[in-house]
């Protein structure tokens, strides 16, 4: 490993190390937390400001022009319904907007950047079920995930996959991806490109290569042995999944350690090579 990448993962690990003893954006229960981002996170225009939950969307947002083309509007990691001078948030909600180029996707219903939300807090002021489900339920990728919900106070059921026609549980796929093809209205959305799940990465058609994505859609980076994804899309009538995946279980397991505020603050996706996160969409 090249000097450059070592301390790179050096900062990741203690990010995360950090988080885990207690660092936390969460806010009290009369504030929401609001980031302004442009370009898909990359750049921070605010950066989780806490306001009163009375103050006016609508109003803070004016005081950054959209010179982008295109913006999503995120309310604890899910698209909101609703524009700014019309959304309805609850004390405690994590409100972001970033703006951006259009690009590919027709949409993002969901993003992993809110992280831990929607899992604390839910949608519309009501916590949602949250179950992992996992390709082998006593595996050490999915023993990681559900103790990271655990320790965040989420009670969060644990069981084997099953295609899913539930529309209010917050679930969690953790399984290689070879593993999830197929059984998933959510991945097959995934597989067929960020216009269907807004997601901009995508596995080959063998499953051991994942293909990382810029804006437009092209192919921007290709990842090997041990890459990891952590995504999340949303079909319409459901609550949004998860997906912990990977070309193989030693990236599932490098996207299960990667679940975490410090590392996903801020992305619509993550890809993980080598330990070191890669953004999604690439710049």
């Amino acid at each position: 490993m090249s000097p450059i990448h070592a301390r790179a993962l050096a900062l990741v690990l203690a990010m995360t190390a950090l988080a885990g003893c207690g660092a936390s954006a969460n806010t009290s229960s009369d504030e929401i937390s609001i980031t302004v981002t442009r370009d898909f996170g990359a750049d921070d225009v605010v950066a989780l400001e806490r306001v009163p939950s009375a103050g006016g969307l609508a109003r803070i947002f004016e005081r950054h022009p959209n010179r982008r083309g295109a913006q999503s509007l995120f309310v604890n990691g899910i698209l909101a319904d609703e524009a700014a001078s019309e959304l309805t948030v609850q004390g405690g909600d994590r409100v972001w907007l970033d703006q951006h180029e259009a690009g590919a996707a027709r949409e993002i219903r969901a993003v992993v950047g809110a992280f831990p939300e929607p899992f604390l807090r839910g949608s519309d002021g009501r916590r949602l079920p949250v179950r992992v489900e996992c390709d082998d339920p006593r595996g050490g990728a999915c023993a990681a995930v559900a103790d990271k919900l655990v320790g965040l106070g989420v009670v969060a059921g644990r069981s084997i996959i099953s295609r899913s026609a539930a529309d209010e549980t917050l679930r969690i796929l953790v399984a290689p991806w070879k593993r999830l093809r197929g059984r998933e209205f959510e991945a097959d959305s995934i597989d067929a490109g960020p216009r269907a799940s807004g997601v901009y990465a995508r596995f080959d058609a063998s499953a051991e290569r994942l293909l990382v994505l810029g804006p437009g859609g092209d192919v921007a980076r290709t990842l090997g042995d041990g890459a990891g994804l952590i995504a999340a899309t949303r079909q319409t009538g459901r609550q949004p999944v998860w997906f912990v995946t990977g070309t193989d279980e030693a990236g599932v397991a490098a996207a299960a350690r990667a679940l975490d505020e410090s590392v996903l603050a801020d992305r619509f996706a993550l890809a993980i090579a080598d330990d070191l996160p890669v953004a999604v969409p690439q710049p």
